[in-house]
């Protein structure tokens, strides 16, 4: 079985421009190799927003060196990038951005949400990308709701985004291996996980409580992480819970990172500003 190794809760989090509050439950600058393939993980809402007449968000800003990945549960986000890729990510949704050698994008709140205003919940996911393919092309994938497979269990569902989960296969293509499956139970469900030895795993309660491995209990907006050994998690829902399960393996390699740019050495974070700041993104 694999144990919890600790369980996070931030009350206070920020704001990224001004449509994003959120809270980081985990950042490799803290957990470290803990954590890896996955650097930062920030879970936005659930907040109201007032009907607007101009979009909030955030601007054109760079990246390079990982990938982000954004679901949408309640709202809708507008993405645009200088690599040519659009569109709009509605609840249940996801997109999965390989900046790789350097992108820039937007994210903003779409043109009908910020009409009629309403919650807005979403979840951003930074995955770091191995030496070899931090300076690839960036690509772009955008996972509708007929693309995601969804999979009846015990008193609910696991909609499987990336990874397998009892050899039904998620749509997203990731570098290195990636579990991300999106949890939905009824008071009362349980759920066994199976994930590979040595392989990271977080659980995210975005709404719970659920209680795991028949003792711990991890409460809504709170974040479970397991130790690396074991290969099996119980879940068991005390009430209707939603959830996000992230696993994957370590990547091994050294991490250097500077805001929006994440490298292996110092002396490429210098190279990522430079080549920013002469706009070679």
């Amino acid at each position: 079985m694999k144990k919890i190794a600790k369980i996070t809760r931030k009350e206070n989090g920020h704001w990224v421009g001004d449509g994003f509050p959120v809270r980081t439950l985990f950042s490799y600058h803290h957990d470290g190799a803990a954590v890896s393939p996955f650097l930062l993980l920030d879970y936005a809402g659930p907040l109201e927003f007032a009907p607007a007449d101009a979009p909030r968000g955030v601007g054109f800003h760079p990246h390079r060196g990982f990938e982000t990945v954004t679901i949408a549960y309640q709202g809708e986000v507008d993405h645009r990038d200088t690599a040519g890729h659009s569109g709009t990510i509605r609840p249940g949704e996801v997109q999965w951005m390989t900046a790789a050698r350097g992108v820039l994008h937007e994210e903003m709140h779409s043109a009908e949400f910020t009409r009629k205003g309403g919650v807005f919940e979403a979840v951003q996911l930074w995955v770091n990308l191995p030496a070899a393919d931090k300076m690839t092309d960036p690509r772009y994938q955008a996972l509708t709701l007929d693309t995601i497979p969804v999979v009846p269990v015990d008193g609910g569902t696991v909609r499987v985004i990336a990874g397998d989960y009892h050899g039904t296969k998620g749509p997203a293509h990731s570098v290195t291996p990636v579990n991300l499956w999106d949890i939905a139970l009824k008071a009362g469900g349980k759920l066994a996980l199976n994930v590979p030895a040595g392989h990271s795993a977080m659980l995210l309660a975005m709404r719970g409580p659920v209680r795991i491995n028949g003792q711990e209990i991890a409460g809504s907006g709170e974040l479970a992480q397991f130790e690396p050994n074991g290969t099996h998690i119980d879940i068991e829902a005390v009430g209707d819970a939603a959830l996000l399960f992230m696993g994957g393996e370590p990547i091994g390699e050294p991490i250097a990172g500077y805001g929006p740019f994440v490298m292996n050495t110092q002396a490429e974070i210098e190279q990522a500003i430079a080549d920013f700041e002469t706009g070679k993104f």
